[in-house]
């Protein structure tokens, strides 16, 4: 199955949740629609049925990023091989790919418009064109424009108000910079029957 296309606003109601990635316009939207008893509603739901709590974290983080079930599966794969800790490792491992980078940095709107930029070969990684989205970024990558063809919005990961085309990455992205609200431990819990 490919990314979902469909309507984001669902996704969000389904969710119960915000989720930033997906740009704050709609989540704006998304938290003024929403009211106090959907809220206790959804809470008694997700306390009597833990699977449930576990496949909406799942989905939180595949909505997010914008991932396929099989991608999430093969992240979850690789942070597992990890010696540090693996919900930790996995939440670095999809924080530090190139289009959640430009999103991150206020370069892009949402992480599928970063995703767009990338693949019309708008972005230069160490000086050479990269149109792969999933490339896993590391530290003192630089990553260019080939043209201006955006203003760059605040930034909590960069200090300072440059208005350059260039970006270092000056280190890894931790768990406290990560703007999702998710219990990446419960995604572990919910692939560690099938893996």
């Amino acid at each position: 199955m490919s990314r979902y296309r469909g309507p984001k606003m669902r996704i969000l109601k389904w969710l119960g949740s915000p989720l930033p990635g997906l740009g704050v316009r709609l989540n704006q939207e998304f938290l003024k629609n929403r009211t106090k008893e959907e809220d206790k509603d959804e809470k008694k739901k997700n306390q009597k049925k833990p699977f449930r709590r576990r496949l909406k974290e799942k989905q939180k983080l595949r909505y997010h990023y914008g991932l396929t079930e099989k991608n999430l599966i093969n992240y979850v794969r690789k942070a597992r091989r990890q010696k540090t800790s693996t919900g930790e490792m996995l939440l670095k491992l999809l924080e530090m790919r190139l289009d959640n980078i430009l999103f991150r940095y206020g370069y892009a709107p949402t992480i599928p418009a970063a995703r767009q930029f990338i693949t019309h070969g708008h972005i230069l990684l160490n000086g050479k064109r990269n149109n792969r989205p999933s490339y896993q970024c590391k530290v003192h990558d630089i990553i260019s424009f080939k043209k201006q063809l955006f203003k760059k919005k605040s930034s909590p990961l960069q200090k300072g108000t440059s208005e350059s085309s260039v970006v270092k990455i000056q280190q890894e992205i931790s768990r406290e910079d990560v703007g999702l609200d998710i219990n990446e431990l419960l995604v572990i819990e919910y692939y560690s029957r099938s893996l």
